[in-house]
């Protein structure tokens, strides 16, 4: 027998088609051989042309809309768990999950199950591990792997199945999703958000990755109280998550040169820790400088007119007690007086008294300029004594 041109693929949408194309196919055959009518052969060739090409159409149509969108790559922690994001679409009418089946298996190795209704299908490594988050009914395939473990890394694909329609079976090889295996958890992003100073709000962010969203990370603080934290969980991208946790507290002049800290359980035990350190910028506090001022003004003033109300009420009798002759304030004075007249002069001082004894001093002969005595006689031939009165007088005794 000849081979039907529209055999098609085993385990595809269109088993069924083919199987009824081919079934026209050699039916036509047949009656070619069987009947010599001519008219018999036109009518039958108009209706064979016509089946095939309202089967190929449907056949053409059926096969294009089967998709199913699925993220190609995640990180997997290993001893947590990972969600991996699957969506799926079909032609006509919404059908109720009741009437799919939806299977997980490893790549091409459709017997290899790691999820299936059936429990006794799957993989012995699987059981237990994973399930299905999403309906069916509402195209969502979306997959669970609880307690990773290190040789989970796919790929993973995904097939559907139409419950009681024999050989309806949609796989979708070429949308799988590999798994990064992790040992260690993600890094922890801790930074301020506000600058630190005495006795202002201060407010710290810590942030981490993750890709378990069924069993979120627990964010803890060193410090701060329940009604100071703010947390919020929100999707990068599918597949990826950021847990967030806000802490604000005011800060106080101890906490200068402290540290804060930040730590991430995940599900499974994992847990990482950040520390962020605290430097304390004081604000300036000008009530520590006006207040020092303000006092000193007002004593020195207080201070000020007492002493002025002191002197004007007493300076007549301070006068009187000066004037006093043998009174105590007498004697002082005159002893103060004479501390200052036997005090040493200044070298200034020095300078000018001896100026002036220079200035002053009476011209005193030196011994050369006296007369001789008269004991003492010399020959003076050649004197000329201009003066002979003097002469006569002691010529005259």
């Amino acid at each position: 027998m000849a081979d039907c041109p529209f055999a098609l693929k085993k385990n595809t949408n269109c088993d069924l088609i083919g199987l009824h194309l081919c079934r026209f196919y050699f039916l036509k055959l047949d009656i070619v051989e069987s009947t010599t009518s001519t008219r018999r052969m036109d009518k039958l060739d108009k209706t064979l042309i016509t089946s095939l090409l309202l089967a190929g159409l449907f056949s053409i149509a059926f096969s294009d809309t089967w998709k199913a969108t699925v993220t190609e790559r995640l990180d997997a922690l290993v001893t947590s768990c990972v969600v991996v994001p699957c969506s799926f679409s079909h032609p006509g009418k919404p059908l109720p999950s009741s009437k799919l089946r939806g299977i997980w298996h490893i790549s091409t190795k459709r017997d290899d199950v790691v999820f299936n209704e059936d429990h006794t299908k799957i993989l012995d490594e699987y059981k237990g591990r994973t399930r299905m988050l999403g309906l069916l009914g509402q195209n969502n395939c979306t997959l669970e792997i609880n307690d990773v473990k290190d040789h989970d890394n796919g790929p993973f694909c995904f097939r559907i199945e139409l419950v009681k329609s024999e050989g309806e079976k949609f796989s979708f090889v070429e949308d799988c999703v590999d798994l990064t295996m992790k040992h260690s958890p993600p890094e922890i992003q801790l930074y301020p958000s506000t600058t630190a100073l005495e006795g202002k709000a201060y407010t710290a962010t810590c942030k981490v990755r993750h890709t378990c969203p069924s069993f979120r990370p627990k964010l803890s603080w060193s410090r701060g109280k329940a009604d100071q934290i703010l947390e919020r969980h929100e999707q990068l991208s599918p597949g990826n998550w950021m847990m967030e946790s806000v802490l604000t507290f005011i800060l106080e002049e101890k906490d200068d040169h402290s540290e804060l800290n930040c730590t991430a359980v995940f599900h499974g035990g994992k847990t990482t820790t950040k520390t962020l350190p605290l430097y304390i910028k004081r604000a300036a506090n000008y009530k520590n400088i006006i207040i020092p001022i303000v006092v000193l003004i007002v004593t020195a003033g207080v201070i000020g007119l007492v002493s002025a109300l002191i002197v004007k009420k007493y300076k007549q009798r301070i006068i009187e007690l000066q004037s006093q002759e043998g009174s105590v304030w007498n004697r002082m004075s005159r002893l103060s007086r004479r501390f200052r007249s036997n005090a040493p002069p200044s070298r200034s001082r020095q300078r000018e008294n001896v100026a002036e004894q220079k200035i002053f001093k009476a011209r005193v002969p030196s011994p050369k300029s006296k007369p001789k005595s008269n004991n003492y006689q010399e020959d003076h031939d050649d004197d000329d004594y201009q003066n002979t009165a003097d002469l006569n007088i002691y010529g005259n005794v």
